[in-house]
């Protein structure tokens, strides 16, 4: 498949065929992650496998009572990554003249979702279906110590790879063109009735939901273990 041709294939998946994903197959496609773009050449990420059916099961639930996590054959959570840095710098006698702050935070998260997103676009040239989860960020004290998670790591987001079902068809969500998104040089005001439709109400429905709160908690007690670390 040309890559042009999976970026416009791809969309989320939640139903998968009972096919497992070999083992060359995920070595390939987290290759291909591995050589994303990174910030300084630094990959300041991590990527975990979740082959643990409990864990997978428990994911399910923190990540807002979702079954389908569970079902996935292939489970990954691509993570934001200062810890391995941190204690290479102490390894080496390296004395930082700071902590990292949320500036590095960002640069990281912008690292591990590169990599999600090449490992995504990967997959698909190969057939093979993803759905990201931002829910990961949920419920940080119980997503920490199940997947023991040190400071100065942040789960970026979790992703779920399976074969679509034989047969399987969905309809792709409708996006705004591209003249509701792009601007040029600087901000400009966007006629607000473009969005008047479902985008908006979706995204109502969304920011007012008991799930899009605890994200907003959630993420606090993250930016807390961040900040206080030693």
């Amino acid at each position: 498949m040309e890559t042009a041709d999976a970026l416009d294939l791809r969309q989320s998946l939640r139903v998968y065929a009972p096919t497992p994903i070999s083992c060359q197959a995920r070595h390939s496609i987290l290759q291909k992650a591995i050589g994303s773009p990174t910030a300084g050449a630094l990959m300041l990420y991590a990527i975990l496998e979740i082959e643990d059916q409990a864990i997978k099961e428990e994911l399910s639930v923190l990540c807002d009572h979702q079954p389908f996590i569970a079902r996935a054959p292939w489970l990954t959570l691509f993570a934001a990554d200062y810890f391995r840095l941190w204690n290479a710098w102490r390894d080496l006698g390296f004395t930082p003249s700071r902590k990292p702050g949320t500036g590095d935070l960002m640069l990281a998260v912008s690292d591990a979702l590169i990599a999600a997103q090449t490992a995504v676009i990967a997959a698909q040239d190969m057939g093979i279906g993803s759905c990201y989860i931002g829910d990961i960020i949920e419920n940080a004290e119980r997503i920490r110590a199940l997947l023991r998670l040190p400071d100065y790591v942040f789960p970026a987001v979790l992703l779920c790879f399976g074969y679509p079902p034989e047969g399987y068809t969905r309809s792709k969500t409708l996006r705004l063109q591209p003249e509701e998104i792009i601007h040029k040089n600087t901000y400009q005001l966007k006629d607000i009735s473009v969005l008047a439709g479902q985008a908006a109400e979706r995204g109502f429905k969304k920011f007012n939901a008991a799930f899009s709160h605890e994200m907003t908690r959630s993420v606090e007690v993250w930016l807390s273990g961040w900040r206080n670390f030693d």
